[in-house]
């Protein structure tokens, strides 16, 4: 039996959610309201230490981090259908666009959404329960992140991470028009591994970046992620956030 700890289909949620629909396995969905900080409260610790999500149970098993998770599973249902090349230049490729997207991309993303929406919520909690609240949180870098949040991240720390952004944008723009799909000429892990992290809403996150008219390929293949009836039933999956975070809520794990 699976069960998958997430929250809403956004972001690290997404990423390994949708490799769930697209091998067509049976899974137990359990949200986790992030809003709530129910990922820092004793029941959800008790399954991850670290207290993120998203979390795959097997038979017990609990896997964590999702490009790991997202192995597993190749690794544990390989009847299912592939998202890896499963060649080794193949599995090489898709490798390298994961790590790409995991260490030069996903952070720069966040910081924006934790900037944008966290700070807000951030803002809004009273001195002594904030300080509560921090002292619940596992992770020494989740917590200085959520105290960066409520103070502001500065203008030279945003200012590099859109830097950062518009490079990867740049990157991937080059290589669709090499290869159909990120790793080649299949859609694998790394198509959904960007597509979760940026490339879904990048219009919508980063307007000045002017994405549409700099990168159609990039627009082109969003539209064919988006239009998979695996990415359609992930992307239904309920969305408890407020309308007006709903673009960045992803982010805060």
């Amino acid at each position: 039996m699976i069960k998958y700890y997430h929250a809403e289909p956004l972001a690290n949620s997404l990423k390994s959610m949708v490799p769930l629909f697209e091998k067509g396995l049976s899974f137990e969905s359990i949200y986790v309201n992030l809003h709530k900080f129910e990922q820092h409260a004793a029941w959800f610790t008790a399954i991850n230490p670290e207290g993120q999500v998203p979390v795959l149970d097997h038979d017990g098993v609990i896997i964590t981090h999702t490009t790991v998770i997202n192995e597993y599973l190749e690794d544990a249902f390989p009847d299912a259908p592939a998202l890896r090349p499963n060649t080794p230049q193949g599995n090489a490729r898709m490798r390298y666009w994961n790590k790409f997207v995991d260490e030069h991309v996903m952070n720069h993303v966040s910081m924006h959404g934790w900037h944008r929406m966290v700070g807000v919520i951030a803002r809004g909690i009273e001195n002594g329960d904030f300080e509560t609240l921090m002292a619940q949180i596992p992770l020494p870098d989740q917590r200085r992140k959520w105290m960066d949040a409520r103070s502001g991240f500065s203008a030279e720390q945003l200012a590099l991470a859109t830097e950062k952004i518009a490079y990867a944008l740049d990157k991937v723009e080059t290589q669709l028009g090499q290869t159909a799909w990120l790793a080649g000429d299949t859609y694998t892990l790394a198509d959904i591994n960007f597509y979760a992290h940026c490339g879904a809403m990048v219009e919508r996150m980063f307007p000045d970046l002017a994405v549409a008219s700099r990168h159609p390929r990039l627009i082109e293949w969003r539209d064919r992620v988006t239009a998979r009836p695996a990415m359609q039933q992930a992307l239904a999956m309920p969305d408890h956030t407020e309308p007006g975070l709903r673009t960045w809520s992803g982010h805060v794990r």
